[in-house]
């Protein structure tokens, strides 16, 4: 029972960091229902029964099994997970290609990725810290090019700037909430 509650605890901090940040820049219902998912018995009982504290369960879930069947649950009902836009291509010379996100997406991606890494990274966490993480998977991800383009641009500018100045800029030039 102690590994469940400990998760529990992590999963409800994350979706709560998550929640104030949409909430700043104006994504409330993004911010209500952040990764409800997490919840379902689907993805709770591998997050009690992988669970560290220091990383995601799904990648202990992953080395253990092969596969996190967590994950391909959580990424297929989550649109802020550039998974979620993986379809098969128009051009036929493709195959699976990145779609297009939705901005309101992409900036709830950010904030999913701030908040990870103030939940496992703690007192070491820095406003560099989610572009840091997002760069050593770089040259890996399937990926439209313009939600790329987006995620980079916005996670350099919370790296140099910090978070204020960075969801002024989402609040009036990413989602025009002017």
């Amino acid at each position: 029972m102690g590994k469940a509650f400990e998760h529990f605890k992590t999963i409800t901090h994350h979706r709560h960091l998550v929640m104030v940040n949409c909430f700043k820049v104006g994504l409330y219902w993004q911010g209500l229902t952040h990764d409800l998912s997490k919840y379902n018995p689907v993805e709770f009982r591998v997050g009690a029964k992988y669970y560290q504290g220091t990383r995601s369960p799904n990648n202990a879930e992953r080395e253990d099994t092969g596969l996190s069947l967590a994950w391909l649950h959580h990424k297929g009902r989550n649109k802020h997970h550039f998974e979620y836009w993986i379809d098969y291509s128009l051009d036929k010379k493709e195959g699976l290609a990145g779609m297009l996100m939705p901005e309101k997406y992409v900036v709830e991606m950010v904030m999913d990725r701030i908040a990870a890494c103030k939940v496992y990274m703690g007192d070491d966490y820095t406003s560099s810290s989610p572009l840091e993480y997002y760069s050593r998977g770089k040259g890996r991800y399937l990926m439209h090019p313009q939600t790329m383009e987006l995620l980079e641009r916005l996670l350099t500018m919370l790296a140099e700037e910090g978070e204020d100045i960075t969801f002024d800029y989402i609040r009036r030039e990413v989602l025009h909430n002017k």
